[in-house]
């Protein structure tokens, strides 16, 4: 039989990214057509074959195996009638599409998959646009290259300051300091006039700046003016930013301005890094992390600031497509008491962070740096957590906050993958 003779690995057979590969039964069971076309002397074209089923398509192309259904076929159509080239916006109506729909006639040459409707309407797919995007294409693929980092990581790597100039007047500048930050999640800007002003015009380079509770601009001293530990001059432990937020900010700008005194360096951590140690060793305490949600807190009743924020999620958050963590929300400080996680679980629960602390508080897992006035540190707040030691003397920082969404659009819009 036909099927019997195509190279589809064996049940179980393992794939060289190390997932398993979807399988083929051994007969194709009820079909309305079935046809394979494998093209050995094109090697520009990988082999394809498909098999149409009752409701779905089964498309191999290359390596990937797609389970494309019928709706989504018709609903993702990129003809002129349905889909604005112009706007990138979809024009056709999917509430229109009836849900039993089912192709009339089916076919393929080597780049190309062709649909006909019932209505008469064709649909035309690249097959590399298909496995592209297709859910067993994204299983494959990265939203957000990354370098995961401890301290010797990233000083090996030796990663470059950019100068405050190049920074604000090229292309290429910005560009270079955009893939550090994308890839270590921390980038720094050298020569910056130490004023809160000229901070500003660094931050609004790549972003718009996010107006919170703290204003946009934020400018402190340890005078307590503020109900948060961040005002004094005591130590703060490694902790992600407004966990207390239903969305926390995406990127924290720093810029010390002066200080006349001892002690303040700033702690940096990659999170990431220590998530990945906590899957590899026990990969159930980073499953229960990513799906226990939590509540964070903050409450302030100083002068006139009036607050209480909360905001809900997990410490861990993933896409559920591919397991790839995007965002950690590791604050001890404004974790809220846990009363959304039931009995039998949190013990496991407890055992799970204190698995995570403990890899974010590996001595080599902690980069110090001390910040200096004309020396500007951009952190993503989705990744990398911060502290300080405590310290003496007058300090003075400014900074702000800044909408990840603009963050990454500035990276696109110079070619980078974000």
């Amino acid at each position: 039989m036909w099927w019997q003779r195509l190279a589809w690995p064996l049940r179980g057979q393992r794939g060289s990214s190390g997932r398993r590969w979807p399988w083929l039964p051994r007969a194709p069971g009820p079909v309305l057509a079935a046809l394979v076309r494998c093209h050995p002397t094109a090697p520009a074209s990988p082999c394809s074959a498909w098999q149409l089923h009752r409701d779905h398509l089964e498309l191999r192309y290359g390596s990937t195996v797609m389970r494309l259904d019928f709706v989504w076929l018709r609903d993702h159509c990129r003809s002129a009638s349905c889909y604005n080239a112009k706007t990138n916006q979809r024009s056709l109506d999917t509430a229109s599409v009836d849900l039993a729909i089912r192709p009339q006639a089916v076919r393929m040459d080597e780049t190309t998959l062709f649909l006909t409707w019932p209505d008469g309407h064709v649909t035309r797919y690249g097959l590399e646009w298909l496995a592209r995007n297709s859910y067993e294409g994204q299983k494959q693929q990265v939203m957000h290259p990354r370098i995961l980092w401890n301290a010797e990581i990233y000083r090996q790597a030796q990663v470059p300051s950019i100068d405050c100039r190049s920074f604000l007047e090229t292309d290429e500048g910005l560009k270079e300091f955009l893939q550090n930050f994308l890839l270590y999640g921390i980038a720094f800007v050298e020569n910056v006039t130490p004023t809160k002003e000229d901070t500003k015009i660094l931050a609004e380079r790549i972003s718009i700046i996010r107006e919170t509770i703290y204003g946009r601009m934020w400018y402190f001293t340890s005078d307590f003016s503020r109900g948060d530990t961040a005002y004094t001059k005591l130590a703060l432990d490694r902790h992600t930013d407004t966990t207390y937020f239903q969305e926390p900010c995406g990127i924290q700008v720093f810029h010390c301005l002066k200080h006349e005194g001892t002690g303040g360096r700033t702690l940096l951590v990659d999170g990431f890094h220590a998530a990945e140690q906590v899957l590899r060793q026990a990969p159930e305490h980073f499953e229960l992390l990513a799906k226990v949600p939590l509540k964070h807190e903050y409450m302030e009743n100083v002068g006139s600031c009036h607050n209480h924020m909360i905001g809900v999620g997990p410490v861990l958050n993933v896409y559920p497509w591919n397991n790839e963590l995007y965002l950690i929300r590791y604050n001890n400080y404004d974790r809220a008491v846990i009363n959304t996680v039931p009995h039998d679980v949190v013990r496991r629960w407890y055992h799970a962070h204190r698995a995570l602390t403990t890899e974010l508080r590996r001595p080599d897992n902690e980069l110090w740096v001390k910040l200096k006035p004309g020396k500007a540190l951009f952190v993503d707040n989705w990744r990398v957590l911060h502290g300080r030691e405590a310290f003496t003397g007058y300090r003075q920082l400014c900074g702000c906050y800044l909408t990840r969404d603009d963050m990454l659009n500035t990276a696109r819009l110079l070619g980078l993958q974000a």
